[in-house]
């Protein structure tokens, strides 16, 4: 009987204890509430530190010029004559030049003197030879001119004798190297010459056709863009008594070239 009581009293107390028991256990797990937003009470901080700016390139260094031929324009274009001095393009390398245009007439003038002596007769002659020329190339040129020839001989013991001669002329000029060139000249001159009297042997002047070759070599010197000046040195082919030049024959020429 005891026993029984005791097993009632254990049964109620299990059954009392256990809605305390699963509540313990709802609870523990249900979701707790969210949090509440709370303010920034703290002091104002430092502002951040800005991004460092990237450091600054260096400058490249300037190139050097490329290495120029001379005479040698940046430009193809043609070659012009009329561009004033100081306008001249950059140069550029491995271009060539071009070359100015051929300036085909020009003026040759020349003035002569002459020397010979033989065996106590000696002879002096100038002369003067303006011409026409015409570059048939750049090397070659050619042109007709006319001449004039004056000669003073002397003997000795006999009074000098003074002549003048007129006369027309071809020449011939090849360039061979820089400023050397070679000079050739054919002239028909009505000249007056020296004759001989047989019987009394006196000289006395006389007119006379006198055909006198030249040839020689020669060097120029530019002295602007247009002006050159010549001296040449020729050998006269007609070295008798009909001469009207002597030997050798030393020339100085002017040149002037023509648009």
């Amino acid at each position: 009987m005891q026993r029984l009581l005791l097993l009632t009293l254990l049964s109620g107390a299990s059954l009392g204890l256990a809605p305390a028991v699963w509540a313990q256990r709802t609870d523990s797990t249900r979701t707790a509430a969210p949090a509440k937003p709370q303010l920034n009470t703290a002091p104002p901080g430092a502002q951040p530190a800005p991004a460092p700016r990237p450091a600054a390139q260096p400058a490249p260094e300037p190139q050097p010029a490329p290495a120029v031929e001379p005479g040698v324009p940046a430009s193809r274009a043609p070659y012009d004559p009329a561009r004033p001095s100081g306008m001249e393009l950059p140069q550029r390398p491995g271009t060539t030049a071009a070359e100015p245009p051929l300036r085909r007439y020009f003026l040759y003038s020349n003035f002569g003197l002459g020397f010979s002596s033989i065996y106590g007769f000696s002879q002096f002659s100038a002369s003067l030879a303006p011409a026409i020329g015409y570059r048939v190339s750049k090397r070659f040129a050619l042109g007709p001119g006319i001449s004039y020839a004056y000669n003073s001989f002397s003997a000795r013991g006999a009074e000098s004798l003074r002549t003048n001669s007129l006369g027309i002329k071809g020449f011939a000029q090849f360039m061979v190297f820089n400023q050397f060139f070679l000079h050739g000249e054919y002239e028909v001159t009505r000249a007056e010459v020296l004759f001989q009297d047989p019987n009394t042997g006196v000289l006395f002047p006389q007119r006379l056709t006198v055909r006198t070759p030249l040839a020689g070599a020669g060097y120029r010197q530019q002295i602007g863009d247009r002006v050159a000046a010549d001296i040449v040195v020729l050998y006269n082919f007609n070295d008798g008594l009909y001469d009207i030049y002597g030997q050798p024959v030393i020339r100085f020429s002017f040149l002037y070239d023509l648009k």
